[in-house]
């Protein structure tokens, strides 16, 4: 039988990295590249099908740079599975995100998110992201 003390961590280190999963949907959503350290190390790589990144500053660039001239956006992530491994862990998640282009069209986008994560002096942060593209329409006309 796990002991109740582990079974705690466990719950809550599951807790905090759903926690960041969330947040990182914020993080790109409404430009809160100030509070990149809370999700992300120092040495953080993240690889999509629009670049790759390494280190904090390079990811907030990278980021900008697919993001910034949209006029909206909304990730939405499900089916978080996460993996933990002591100080190490492993989160899969499905995003599926509404780029605004303009007041008429947007466009919507799927991938799968995969992460790694370690705990720091700070709680766990993202060290790695791989995003892997599933689908992505051209402009869509808005019925709303």
């Amino acid at each position: 039988m796990i002991a109740t003390e582990t079974r705690i961590r466990e719950l809550a280190d599951r807790a905090e990295l759903a926690d960041l999963v969330a947040r990182h949907s914020l993080w790109i959503d409404e430009h809160r590249y100030d509070e990149t350290d809370r999700l992300f190390t120092e040495d953080v790589v993240v690889t999509s099908a629009r670049g790759e990144a390494k280190g904090i500053e390079a990811l907030v660039d990278l980021a900008r740079s697919n993001h910034d001239t949209y006029a909206r956006t909304l990730h939405s992530k499900s089916n978080l599975v996460i993996d933990v491994d002591g100080d190490t862990a492993t989160v899969r998640a499905h995003d599926i995100a509404v780029f605004v282009l303009d007041d008429k069209t947007e466009a919507i986008a799927a991938g799968i998110h995969h992460y790694r994560a370690r705990r720091t002096e700070r709680g766990w942060r993202f060290d790695h992201l791989v995003i892997s593209p599933v689908a992505l329409t051209d402009g869509l006309d808005r019925a709303l």
